[in-house]
């Protein structure tokens, strides 16, 4: 065999790893009894350490210097697994290690101070959790990550390329449309109704696969299960979804399934080829985000589609206060000033990203300790919203992502609505008749758009790259901003 050969059937058995490492993240969120939280953090920690140390193996060096790629998506993966064994190996086994045994017990402490909305609870893990993504951000940015910053080098795991600065300065062209547009909207008369009503579990269960299958999901490749904050899990032929319910708000457990859905559309529908290969997953976070925010915002909340969504849910649930399709529209998307990120609109979403970004990079830094992050956040929630916050499971504790180390994570938010952003103004001049579709509630012309233009890729390219072959100009937050202009405007009538 080359060492093309050798490095690619390593790579095999690594990804198929990973997979099960991922499965075991996925039973923890929904099938896992609550008192095996401890055990489960040393099987994470012991199968990261296989993970950290087939990643580090010196054979991966000696392969990498040896190999030669026989096409471009060779060319690819050897740039791949270059960049994620000079990564890993920048960090130690037993840090890597460390961080998987002390996330995973960190994310039961956190779903327990959230249930009982008790701070003091999961503070002490917490501390710990900062420290050891203090400490691999210093390894990375030593090793030359991130331009040898602790924020970009952790950042760059999930967004490669980016850096604080450009993400910044895109937040301060976006921040003042934003918060014009909230004001004059918040400002305007005629606020549309909530829904009210008692909307069932099992009726929004049923609902929730319904949309499923209508934006394409694979139920032979998938399930759908609940957890206490919603994800999807796994890639290949083998990606899940969850979903939570409220039976007074039944748009958290719809639009929740649509936005997990489009994860998981995405990780289905990566070429065969590329599975249990560095390019058989998606490319960014900010790329995946694209997905799942396109699916549940400009495919789930228009005009056209909530006019199907509205007659289902009056067969489902009969008459639920919102007699028209044209008010149910207005309700689907009406704006408030909001607690939590997940149930946020599309004009405030990006609002709490930004907020969630200044902190995070604050605590990274140093210059934020653990112990004040619940009074920053509520300041600083009171001076972007208007509102002060009711009690920790709206505010500092309503978010998984901190609990298991994902600093970094939360601006490819909001990137993802800047790509999403472009490859609607690009889907529409493609499809010019897609609202008939959307009007009949068949979501997978639009959806099969993003896969051919989007998702069959995997990670073959860098993730601006995919985003500007999809559309032909280099994405920018300009659609995002004339799209979100337009139609609150038109909804509000500004």
């Amino acid at each position: 065999m080359t060492a093309f050969a050798d490095l690619m059937a390593f790579q095999r058995e690594t990804e198929a790893l990973a997979q099960i490492a991922g499965r075991l993240g996925w039973d923890q969120e929904t099938m896992m009894p609550e008192g095996a939280a401890e055990q489960r953090g040393e099987e994470m920690a012991a199968i990261e350490g296989v993970l950290h140390a087939r990643r580090t193996d010196p054979r991966v060096g000696d392969w990498l210097a040896g190999a030669e790629a026989p096409d471009a998506s060779g060319a690819r993966s050897l740039e791949l697994i270059g960049r994620s064994y000079n990564r890993n190996a920048a960090v130690p086994g037993r840090l890597a290690a460390e961080i998987a045994r002390v996330t995973s017990i960190a994310q039961g402490i956190w779903a327990e101070a959230r249930a009982k909305d008790d701070v003091a609870r999961f503070l002490p893990i917490f501390e710990k959790v900062v420290a050891l993504m203090r400490e691999k951000g210093q390894a990375l940015a030593a090793a030359g990550f991130g331009g040898g910053d602790v924020y970009d080098a952790l950042l760059d795991d999930y967004e490669p390329g980016a850096t604080a600065a450009t993400i910044g300065a895109m937040f301060g062209r976006m921040r003042p449309r934003l918060v014009a547009l909230r004001e004059k909207v918040l400002g305007a008369g005629g606020q549309p109704a909530p829904v009210t009503g008692h909307f069932t579990k099992e009726g929004q269960l049923a609902l929730a696969r319904e949309l499923a299958t209508a934006f394409g999901y694979d139920w032979t490749r998938g399930r759908l299960d609940l957890a206490v904050h919603p994800f999807s899990s796994g890639s290949g032929n083998d990606a899940r979804i969850t979903t939570r319910v409220v039976e007074a708000d039944p748009f958290n457990c719809l639009y929740s399934t649509i936005h997990e859905v489009g994860h998981a559309c995405y990780e289905l529908a990566i070429d065969p080829a590329h599975l249990f290969t560095p390019l058989g997953a998606g490319v960014s976070m900010g790329v995946h985000e694209s997905q799942s925010r396109i699916y549940e915002n400009q495919i789930g909340r228009s005009r056209a589609f909530t006019g199907w969504l509205h007659g289902r849910m009056r067969e489902i649930f009969g008459d639920f206060g919102v007699g028209s399709a044209g008010e149910f529209y207005r309700s689907v998307n009406r704006v408030q000033s909001g607690y939590i990120r997940t149930e946020a609109d599309e004009v405030h979403y990006n609002l709490h990203i930004m907020m969630r970004f200044d902190l995070e990079r604050r605590v990274m830094a140093g210059t934020l300790e653990v112990a004040d992050l619940e009074a920053a956040w509520n300041a600083r929630f009171a001076e972007d919203f208007g509102v002060r916050v009711d009690r920790p499971a709206n505010g500092v504790l309503q978010d998984v992502h901190w609990s298991v180390g994902l600093f970094g994570y939360f601006p490819t938010y909001t990137l993802g609505n800047v790509y999403a952003g472009c490859l609607m103004k690009a889907l529409r001049a493609d499809l010019p008749d897609v609202d008939a579709d959307l009007a009949r509630g068949d979501a997978k012309p639009a959806t099969d758009w993003l896969t051919a233009k989007v998702q069959r890729f995997g990670g073959l390219y860098r993730p601006a790259e995919v985003i500007e072959r999809a559309c032909g100009f280099v994405p920018n937050e300009g659609p995002l901003l004339d799209y979100l202009d337009a139609k609150f405007g038109d909804l509000y009538g500004l």
